[in-house]
């Protein structure tokens, strides 16, 4: 039996489809993605503009259509931060069930590490210490701390690519202005946050995390095997950091194991795990390949 679960969030719209085994694990038959940039602008507007709600809607029409031919029998949709936080969120809400024929539950921030930190759960053994497992998105970052099977602690901040990206860059390439503003920036929202002292173990998920890997790792297609537990440092970060910003957009579209979609936003993202790092005292963490979606297929139809 093939289940499915759609992640919308404030950059991409995620995909994942699964075959539910005997042994009440699932195997994977179809996992895509696509960069819709559904909050952008919402920084400042309030608002999703109507492009790229369409350019959603169209996203979201393909999935249904790929659940039906992969004979989907069940399937739960979750939206996140632009979701939560659009004062027209109803109107795209309204949309997709008209004209797609499925619900978006709209989870908060803390359901959304709840399910992130399942899905890192499943991937990997994360140990008997301190774990911090952290999603850089389009429209905030979430961070979960636990031990072993506990959640100890989870929360958002209001620290977005897109948010970011809109805000601060506006040349290209980046001016050294522009990333001293970004990163002076960044540093101010991650201050306040806590994090346990002695942190043993950082990982990374979500499409920035999955990109940086991909880049590292030159991917002409992406190999979620050789990206899932792939060890990411900072000086891996800095050599990104300086690649991106030294290239203009249409040159960052070109660079091997980046989404082209991902390009004008991926310098915020190396920018926010660059001062992760530094809140946490590490030089490197574990990228995960799992993320929100593969957390909600185990949490509504996994055992």
């Amino acid at each position: 039996m093939n289940f499915a679960t759609i992640d919308v969030g404030s950059n991409s719209i995620l995909l994942y489809i699964a075959e539910k085994r005997t042994d009440d694990k699932f195997s994977l038959v179809y996992d895509t993605s696509d960069i819709t940039k559904l909050g952008e602008g919402l920084s400042t507007k309030g608002v999703m503009s109507e492009a790229a709600m369409e350019r959603s809607l169209a996203v979201i029409k393909l999935f249904v259509e790929l659940m039906k031919k992969y004979n989907v029998s069940e399937y739960a949709a979750i939206g996140t931060m632009a979701l939560r936080t659009a004062k027209n969120a109803t109107v795209f809400l309204k949309s997709v069930k008209e004209k797609c024929g499925i619900e978006i539950n709209v989870i908060s921030g803390d359901e959304e590490a709840r399910l992130s930190y399942l899905a890192v759960k499943s991937g990997m053994e994360l140990g008997s210490g301190t774990t911090v497992i952290f999603d850089v998105g389009g429209g905030s970052t979430e961070f979960i701390l636990g031990e072993g099977d506990n959640i100890i602690k989870k929360f958002s901040i209001n620290l977005g690519t897109i948010r970011f990206t809109e805000k601060y860059f506006k040349s290209d390439p980046v001016t050294p202005d522009e990333l001293k503003s970004a990163e002076d920036a960044i540093k101010e929202e991650i201050k306040s946050i806590e994090l346990i002292p002695g942190v043993l173990t950082l990982v990374g998920i979500g499409g920035t995390v999955t990109n940086i890997t991909g880049v590292m790792h030159k991917f002409e297609t992406y190999d979620p095997d050789i990206a899932q537990s792939s060890i990411i440092t900072n000086e891996e970060i800095l050599r990104q950091i300086a690649l991106y910003s030294g290239l203009k957009l249409e040159e960052r579209k070109k660079i091997i194991g980046l989404q082209p979609k991902r390009a004008d936003v991926i310098i915020s993202g190396a920018l926010i795990i660059k001062n992760i790092l530094g809140k946490t005292g590490l030089n490197s963490f574990q990228a995960s390949d799992r993320g929100i979606r593969h957390g909600l297929m185990f949490d509504k139809f996994g055992g």
